[in-house]
């Protein structure tokens, strides 16, 4: 062969190649545009992570290096494989869904237990079993619009609504987070009461609670492992307390199996029915959840990295939130055992619950009073924590602040702290005053609760913000039913606590006003998201994400 021809051939060879890799890029740039779409409201990941008025939940250093650099450059941008299962992966990506399931352990949830076991016995046991699927599906619902867009609800919230709407959205989010931190905070205080023997009062231990929490918040400075390590001991104890109980007490296996099995809702259980069902399910959380998946270097242009992202919080959430049904299971065995059909199943609650067990099942090796104070205070502790991390995502999420993580803390906390002492003071009367504030904070979360699902199952249903990984239709259509159910039994504790409380035409107009807007607001957020038309128009058989794989 001739040098010119060799020549020739060589920059054919060239040509082909240059016109592959233009080929390459084309398919890469295609890849992107079905990741992201162009009308999606979050920037590309570059744009999130760097620059100085960048807008992130975690900074890139504080985040769980999971996808190391040559696995990434394997996949590529526009990868859509899913690698095999790896248990180091699942270690890795275990802790979003620990501190999200104690929202399912808080001081609110263990006095709906115990009231719930004391009253009705083992009659409502399944009725938690499903009300904790509900909400786990919820949970992870929230997860996905996380992991799918890099950004959590209450960013998404700011960019779908005009203004009026996201500020009303705002404020009822942070009346909602501070009625639970209420609860929380003041658990944590009859816990300290309680191990204390008596010697502090509640309003001592308000202000110790409110303010060791800066404490556990410091240490996710040392890393986001480190503070996931700290909720794993909280669940932990909060296991081992109330599993000591269980067994101490020596509940009925049979009953505790046909509580679970078999359905029964009594006219005289129907009040701790819908008590229980409003327990579980906490606005604060959802928007918690789409926050802490951030918490892992996850890049959204990669198909393959966001299944498996997804996959993995999936798995870790339902085995936190396992963990928690059996907790839950616990406290309402024990009570049901103890109490159910006694004198004092109507009055019991948290203030009086550990005595009213020292007084059944006193003395032993540990005394049970102090158990209970033990489990009570891990819940207390560990759910205020939370809240102040929601409150900090909620705040900078809906109003757009860019200040440091520690200023953050000290805002959020003391929006909460000074109405919290307010009522520790106020309330700390009687056992009754502390069952009424209750039934308040109650009242104030259960208006808020469609304000956070409705956006929720709104955006996660969007193909302009999810792209590919959007719900397909009928996880879309079970979800807004559960979303529905919750609605209406929180409409039905509203319904009931007015028509009790209401005295007198001008508290009754106010309410029947407030009513009315309340109506109105969840009226426009359905129509603005336009869900009737999408639950009824897609087809069973279109596109869209189904819980494990992305079609």
């Amino acid at each position: 062969m001739s040098i010119q021809s060799q020549q020739q051939q060589s920059r054919s060879n060239k040509n082909q190649q240059f016109k592959d890799e233009e080929e390459d890029n084309k398919e890469l740039l295609h890849s992107d545009s079905e990741t992201i779409p162009l009308s999606s409201p979050f920037p590309p990941q570059s744009a999130v992570l760097d620059g100085d008025n960048a807008e992130f939940v975690y900074a890139a250093k504080d985040k769980v290096q999971i996808f190391d650099v040559e696995s990434a450059g394997r996949s590529g941008t526009g990868s859509t494989v899913v690698p095999p299962f790896s248990w180091r992966k699942l270690w890795l990506f275990t802790g979003p869904g620990l501190l999200m399931s104690v929202a399912f352990l808080d001081p609110g949830n263990l006095e709906g237990d115990l009231q719930a076991g004391a009253i009705a016995g083992y009659s409502l046991l399944w009725l938690l079993v499903w009300t904790t699927i509900m909400g786990g599906l919820l949970q992870i619902l929230s997860a996905r619009l996380g992991v799918a867009t890099g950004r959590h609800l209450a960013e998404l919230c700011r960019e779908e609504y005009s203004n009026w709407a996201r500020y009303v959205l705002w404020i009822m989010a942070e009346m909602a987070l501070i009625a639970a931190d209420i609860q929380e905070v003041i658990g944590s205080a009859i816990a300290l009461k309680i191990l204390s023997h008596g010697l502090l009062p509640i309003w001592a231990g308000v202000v110790i609670t409110a303010f060791d929490c800066f404490f556990f918040l410091f240490l996710e400075n040392y890393g986001v492992r480190k503070l996931e390590g700290v909720f794993a001991v909280f669940v932990g104890t909060m296991a081992f307390s109330f599993a000591w109980m269980f067994f101490d007490t020596k509940p009925s296996e049979e009953e505790l199996i046909k509580g679970i099995l078999i359905p029964r809702v009594y006219s005289k259980t129907l009040r701790q029915a819908v008590e229980l069902i409003g327990c579980v399910i906490t606005p604060h959380n959802v928007f918690l959840h789409s926050a802490l998946v951030q918490s892992r270097e996850i890049d959204i242009r990669n198909k393959g990295q966001v299944q498996e992202a997804l996959n993995y919080y999936t798995i870790e959430s339902s085995i936190a939130l396992i963990i928690t049904l059996v907790i839950n299971l616990f406290v309402m065995t024990v009570f049901a055992r103890v109490f159910y059909g006694t004198e004092q199943a109507n009055g019991i609650g948290l203030v009086n619950a550990g005595q009213f067990l020292q007084e059944k099942y006193g003395g032993g090796l540990f005394p049970i009073l102090y158990i209970w104070g033990i489990g009570l205070l891990a819940a207390g502790q560990s759910s205020t924590i939370t809240g102040t991390y929601a409150g900090q995502f909620i705040t900078e999420g809906f109003l757009k602040l860019n200040i440091k993580k520690w200023l953050r803390s000290l805002i959020t906390r003391s929006c909460a702290i000074v109405p919290t002492m307010i009522a520790a003071i106020v309330f700390n009367t009687s056992e009754s005053s502390l069952d009424t504030m209750n039934e308040w904070l109650n009242v104030v979360q259960s208006v808020q609760i469609p304000f956070a699902l409705i956006p929720l199952l709104t955006l996660v249903s969007k193909q302009e913000v999810m792209g590919t990984f959007r719900i397909g239709p009928i996880v879309e259509r079970v979800a807004w039913c559960v979303a529905v159910l919750v609605i209406m039994v929180y409409g039905y504790m509203l319904l009931g606590f007015f028509l009790s409380e209401v005295k007198g035409f001008l508290f009754g107009f106010i309410v029947c006003i407030g009513f009315v807007a309340w109506i109105s607001f969840i009226a426009y957020l359905v129509k603005h998201g336009g869900a009737l038309s999408s639950i009824f128009v897609r087809a069973p058989t279109s596109r869209g994400f189904t819980l494990a794989t992305n079609n």
